[in-house]
């Protein structure tokens, strides 16, 4: 026996530095303990490692993104196209705006009966010259012509449908009549500027064109004059004079 005590025993120390397996708690059951193939309900200690999901891309926003940034270049694009062609043609053509002015007036009728009624026939001699020498006028059809007095209109007619060609001069004799009712005051009125020789009058004219640039013939526009002129009288019998004319001209798109 005190052989046996003093034997020495190997020891593994491998095994030793190994560590331990984790107790068995209490509440196991003790078939579990001792069965040394039961599985271990409590596996190694492992450090779990928090995942961090990134958001997807937003892919729509992305798309809207893009259309809108081409639209936008497309968009630019267009504009500059236009605007470099608008500056070719500007450069090729040199227009001008062409010129109008009234050069005579007279008067072959102008009555006022009881009721206040004003019957007017006037004859204006209009002048139209076109100062470009690329460029040719088409005067359309649709135009309309009016004499007034303070706002009133006295009488109306039609400008002449023809082309003007290039560097052209047109004098034209227009004819325009009408009846209108005019109150008292605005009658009064008339009479005192006629005693005075001051007579203010307005030519306004809406005439219908198709300018030519060239052999190419753009869409109808609509050319609108305005005279402002001051003649001495509204009589038959006398001499109309016109004492200033000043003439207006803009398109109406």
């Amino acid at each position: 026996m005190a052989a046996d005590a003093q034997r020495i025993h190997p020891v593994d120390l491998e095994a030793a530095a190994r560590p331990s397996a984790p107790l068995v708690p209490r509440d196991q059951p003790s078939s579990a303990k001792g069965d040394p193939s039961a599985a271990n309900p409590y596996p190694p200690y492992r450090r779990t490692i928090p995942l961090s999901h990134s958001r997807p891309p937003k892919r729509n926003r992305s798309c809207f993104c893009k259309c809108l940034c081409w639209t936008i270049l497309i968009l630019i694009v267009f504009i500059v196209a236009v605007a470099a062609t608008l500056g070719i043609l500007y450069w090729i053509f040199d227009p001008k705006v062409p010129k109008y002015s009234v050069n005579r007036l007279s008067i072959s009728a102008f009555s006022v009966d009881t009721d206040l009624n004003v019957n007017a026939a006037f004859n204006v001699t209009v002048t139209a010259m076109n100062p470009n020498k690329r460029i040719g006028i088409y005067y359309v059809d649709g135009s309309e012509l009016n004499v007034l007095y303070a706002g009133t209109r006295l009488c109306s007619g039609e400008f002449p449908v023809f082309y003007q060609g290039h560097r052209n001069t047109t004098v034209m004799a227009l004819m325009l009549n009408g009846q209108v009712k005019v109150g008292s005051e605005l009658l009064n009125g008339l009479q005192e500027q006629q005693r005075t020789g001051t007579v203010p009058l307005t030519f306004k004219g809406d005439v219908p064109v198709k300018v030519k640039f060239g052999a190419l013939k753009l869409w109808k526009v609509t050319a609108r004059v305005t005279c402002d002129l001051v003649v001495n009288s509204l009589s038959v019998s006398n001499q109309i004079s016109i004492k200033t004319s000043s003439c207006k001209f803009k398109l109406k798109l």
